[in-house]
């Protein structure tokens, strides 16, 4: 038993697929398969469950999966033990992190963490489809919104504002509204659905400290935040959106902030990652960098909107 058959292992118990975990290793399925079955047969036990569907872990696999990837990470760890400079860390990272955070934030600073760590590749998904982390084969995923229950690591980053935006075009045809009761008389928003699925279009906004939301009609449906400030900027409807990433848009003229009063609320951001009993050095580097980024991102945003 060697590391390289334990990589082998974990890709495919975390991936639930030979097929999959050849294609991230660069190897063949056969090749995959072989390496497996020669570490079930020194270890004395069945590791995974086989189906011509699917592949699942057995009850042993899931103990010895665990200490693999405890022993793989202090292996990593150990490597680097007497080079602890910014330079040493190599590997890939495999990340996934919302379309406009990925565009705005997070790549435009990209090259400055690669110049520091050249020797680690990036994986970067960007993308506003709530993503499987382990499943998908991600090492930690950056999502926007109220989480459900997952049994991953969450991390917790920040906040996002929201505002309520429209374009002049809209203004000038459909008025500005002062109130509520303004948008239940002719208004409209641009429904948002990552899967464009039929769910109500909410006006959502906060008070006495609460949640609350009305429905609106629509007359378009999108399923990506480009698409939804497209939608805005046509003049297709109001939107409830992070401040973040409107901003220019907002000095420009381009877009308007209408009933700041009654904003929708704050979007947590979070940082998910496997728990594991030891994080591989590589993407705790990352993660604390990532988690840096976008907190300092927010923390901008909010002095200049308080300016």
């Amino acid at each position: 038993m060697n590391l390289d058959s334990l990589r082998v292992y974990v890709q495919v118990a975390e991936l639930a697929s030979f097929t999959r975990a050849a294609e991230r290793l660069g190897l063949t399925r056969a090749r995959v398969s072989a390496v497996v079955q020669q570490l079930e047969a020194t270890v004395g036990t069945r590791l995974l469950q086989r189906t011509t569907r699917t592949v699942r872990v057995t009850p042993d696999g899931e103990a010895f999966v665990e200490r693999a990837q405890a022993l793989l990470a202090e292996a990593e760890d150990l490597q680097s033990l007497f080079n602890r400079q910014p330079g040493s860390l190599r590997g890939r990272i495999r990340a996934d992190v919302p379309l406009q955070l990925g565009a705005r934030v997070v790549l435009p600073n990209l090259p400055a963490f690669l110049a520091d760590h050249p020797l680690l590749e990036v994986d970067l998904g960007s993308t506003d489809r709530r993503v499987d982390l382990v499943h998908d084969g991600f090492d930690c995923v950056l999502r926007v919104g109220v989480l459900q229950e997952s049994g991953l690591v969450a991390r917790p980053v920040g906040q996002m504002v929201q505002a309520n935006l429209a374009s002049p075009a809209y203004l000038a045809k459909h008025g500005h509204p002062c109130s509520l009761d303004d948008l239940r008389q002719g208004h409209r928003l641009v429904r948002y659905s990552s899967r464009l699925a039929g769910w109500p279009a909410l006006w959502e906004y906060e008070e006495d400290g609460e949640a609350r939301s009305f429905e609106m009609p629509a007359v378009i449906t999108v399923n990506n935040t480009l698409a939804y400030e497209a939608a805005c900027r046509a003049g297709l409807g109001l939107i409830q959106a992070p401040v973040l990433g409107h901003r220019d848009a907002l000095a420009r003229g381009e877009l308007v902030e209408v009933l700041p009063e009654w904003r929708a609320p704050p979007l947590p951001i979070t940082l998910l990652y496997a728990h594991r009993r030891q994080v591989p050095r590589r993407l705790q580097v990352f993660m604390d960098w990532l988690a840096g980024l976008v907190g300092q991102a927010l923390a901008e945003d909010d002095a200049a909107r308080r300016r």
